[in-house]
């Protein structure tokens, strides 16, 4: 009960960003439901968006994806140890691959929302909101052109060019938005993040090449794990995935 007494006391403190990260959420979900009306409209299918079976599977993704993203681990000859990997979208992506793109989005916003009901935020809500804006980076893309055809080479197409959208969205997204807002939330000087990067790379003087040598070597590296991962083992799922799916 402590736990979620202490997630609303961190969502009171920090509103303006929880609501930031709402509109987010809302966004991607938008992008989402009106990619999988398009892909019906094209398919000629007019499957419901939601139905029992397809709930329950959100649930039990969401559970593993929020268990997965407890086991974070740094790159520490990369970034600072604040910036961490999981592998906590790979249930995601699986779940989108076999259910579509408003699936992925849910399912990524519900591993968020659990992992802060057992472990609230340390980052002033700032990694919850990049782990779920930069995994949607990856998620949307290649969920949304796999299933307008469902093919092993447009599922791996799909999967590079989400690698490729995560490591542009996240080091964007991080030099404009996040890193700001990280340091104005701890009362850290942005300096002081980027000392820490030089640190380990002679080669960052500033948060540009902060984001270049630092954050999109992690996010490529994460993209292309996940989607490795995925093409090794959504193929032997998806038949069990998929029964009673169209009932």
């Amino acid at each position: 009960m402590s736990k979620v007494t202490d997630f609303f006391q961190k969502v009171s403190e920090n509103v303006i960003f929880v609501l930031v990260f709402l509109a987010v959420v809302v966004f991607m979900f938008l992008i989402a439901y009106m990619a999988e009306k398009l892909i019906q409209k094209k398919n000629g299918t007019k499957d419901k968006i939601f139905n029992t079976r397809k709930t329950a599977m959100i649930g039990m993704f969401s559970a593993i994806s929020m268990v997965l993203m407890l086991f974070e681990f740094p790159l520490p000859f990369l970034a600072p140890p604040f910036y961490e990997l999981d592998a906590s979208e790979l249930p995601v992506l699986i779940c989108g691959f076999a259910f579509g793109p408003v699936a992925a989005v849910i399912t990524e916003f519900c591993k968020i929302l659990l992992k802060l009901l057992f472990r609230s935020t340390s980052t002033a809500f700032v990694g919850e909101l990049a782990n779920f804006a930069i995994g949607c980076s990856l998620i949307l893309p290649a969920t949304i052109i796999y299933h307008f055809k469902k093919k092993k080479k447009i599922a791996m197409i799909g999967c590079i060019i989400g690698t490729l959208c995560i490591t542009i969205f996240g080091t964007l997204f991080n030099a404009l938005y996040l890193l700001p807002a990280f340091s104005k939330l701890y009362g850290m000087d942005l300096g002081l993040i980027i000392d820490m990067g030089t640190k380990i790379n002679r080669h960052i003087t500033g948060i540009t090449t902060f984001v270049i040598f630092a954050v999109a070597p992690i996010n490529l590296i994460k993209g292309g794990a996940i989607s490795i991962l995925t093409m090794l083992v959504y193929k032997p799922l998806s038949p069990i995935l998929k029964e009673g799916h169209n009932r």
